[in-house]
């Protein structure tokens, strides 16, 4: 879960809260910052094992993007594990300044974009590139689901996989066409993976499964 969060021109470098690690992939193990942000919580170990055990048929070779990153744990996971490249949009400058910092000590080889921006602006105005995975955990108090999801839909490859982070008591409503693939619940989250419609660009990922299932 992210808190809301807004830019903070000139601030120092961020404090650090804490660390979490990659856990699969060729930088397995790798710590990265949690800066000290109110109510800033990645996404929990166990939720991020069973999503990427989800995923790990279609991850390589995709084109990723981790909106409202944070700590970027999602994202670099991905491309750990195997994503062609990764897009982190985050608009706090001091989780940017950490995004940054990690990608560096990472040695990424420019398979990690770090952007720092509200990434509602951003995909508003970003050039038509287009996306097979999207990591969706939008600031829980800011209800942005609605917004980010209408944003994403020119921004997806066809049949892209979505992943959603919500409020356990709360499941975003998702456009039309799309197919819940896997769910789970925690004591305070809902998680869930999405297959987009087909409709749009060029299809890089493919499913092989027939019908979604829960976790």
């Amino acid at each position: 879960m992210k808190p809301p969060r807004a830019p903070r021109s000139g601030a120092p470098s961020a404090a650090v809260s804490g660390h979490v690690r990659i856990i699969g992939g060729r930088w397995r193990g790798s710590k990265l910052p949690v800066t000290d942000l109110a109510g800033l919580r990645p996404s929990a170990d166990r939720v991020r094992e069973t999503l990427f055990n989800w995923l790990m048929p279609h991850l390589p070779g995709a084109v990723v993007l981790d909106a409202f990153a944070g700590s970027g744990a999602l994202g670099l996971e991905a491309v750990s594990r195997g994503a062609a490249r990764a897009v982190l949009v985050e608009r706090d400058s001091q989780a940017v300044r950490a995004l940054q910092a990690s990608a560096a000590r990472l040695d990424t080889d420019g398979q990690v974009r770090v952007i720092a921006d509200d990434v509602l602006r951003w995909l508003a105005t970003a050039h038509a590139e287009s996306f097979d995975l999207v990591f969706l955990d939008p600031p829980f108090a800011a209800s942005a689901w609605d917004h980010a999801l209408a944003a994403l839909a020119p921004r997806l490859a066809p049949g892209a996989w979505v992943y959603l982070e919500s409020p356990v008591t709360l499941e975003p409503a998702v456009p039309q066409g799309w197919v819940l693939h896997r769910e789970g619940r925690t004591r305070d989250v809902r998680y869930a993976l999405y297959r987009a419609s087909a409709g749009q660009g060029a299809d890089t990922l493919r499913d092989d499964s027939n019908e979604p299932a829960s976790a």
